[in-house]
């Protein structure tokens, strides 16, 4: 098994390809199923989120090891307009899709650790981590 996979997102079923990715790589690191929804539903959001405001990307997913542990890298990166104000998108119930406003926000919770990158006309970068229990 090759340490980083990824997906293009150009359309609605990229963002199909990329949960059912993240769901067999959190299986081969033997998540349990709680923590493989989270990583899915994580991977879901930001894969939506590349569609939705930056027209196309990839999420990428990379088997890592900590100290005494493993997990899961996911990175979503895209050349899109970026983000005009990143404290604004992290706060709970914000929404510019009129969606439920969880995005960010939720994969931030959903993850061990989150960190975004942001710039405008160049892009997002948003890395995410889930580590086995």
């Amino acid at each position: 098994m090759e340490n980083e996979s990824y997906v293009k997102i150009i359309s609605e079923w990229d963002i199909v390809a990329a949960r059912q990715l993240g769901r067999n790589v959190a299986k081969e690191l033997e998540f349990g199923t709680v923590d493989q929804a989270r990583i899915t539903t994580a991977i879901s959001e930001l894969a939506r989120n590349i569609y939705l405001y930056a027209g196309q990307g990839e999420i990428r997913i990379e088997r890592i090891n900590g100290r005494d542990k493993r997990g899961i890298k996911v990175i979503a990166a895209d050349n899109g307009p970026g983000i005009q104000d990143i404290r604004k998108v992290m706060e709970d119930g914000y929404s510019t899709s009129g969606g439920l406003g969880a995005g960010l926000p939720g994969v931030k919770r959903l993850m061990d650790e989150f960190d975004i990158t942001s710039s405008l006309e160049e892009g997002t970068i948003i890395k995410t981590v889930k580590w086995t229990r």
